[in-house]
């Protein structure tokens, strides 16, 4: 049983990695994390704006949540309620333990 767990422990792990690399891959993506680590809380409306007139991107919305969705599922952005809003936060503990491995 124990064998068993650490393959599938190891495949997720993997998958993760995978996740990672693939929304870091993404120059949108990558601005949406400068943005969020530069402001810690946006509603997804504040990063719209931000990005639309900080990095004069034409881009709508629907197209931000979908990049957003890809971060959500690599771990790098979180969302919470706050009121009637959700906001979103930057997460950098999966690049901290991705790149713990290699530098330490």
């Amino acid at each position: 049983m124990t064998s068993n767990f650490m393959v599938a422990y190891n495949g997720y792990m993997n998958w993760n990695k995978d996740a990672i690399f693939k929304a870091l891959g993404d120059s949108t993506r990558r601005l949406i994390l400068d943005e969020l680590s530069e402001r810690n809380e946006l509603t997804l409306y504040e990063l719209t704006a931000r990005l639309i007139m900080k990095h004069d991107l034409s881009i709508s919305r629907q197209a931000i949540a979908k990049h957003l969705s890809a971060l959500e599922d690599a771990g790098l952005v979180k969302s919470k309620r706050k009121g009637k809003y959700r906001v979103l936060i930057f997460n950098n503990e999966p690049l901290k333990n991705l790149l713990k491995g290699w530098i330490e």
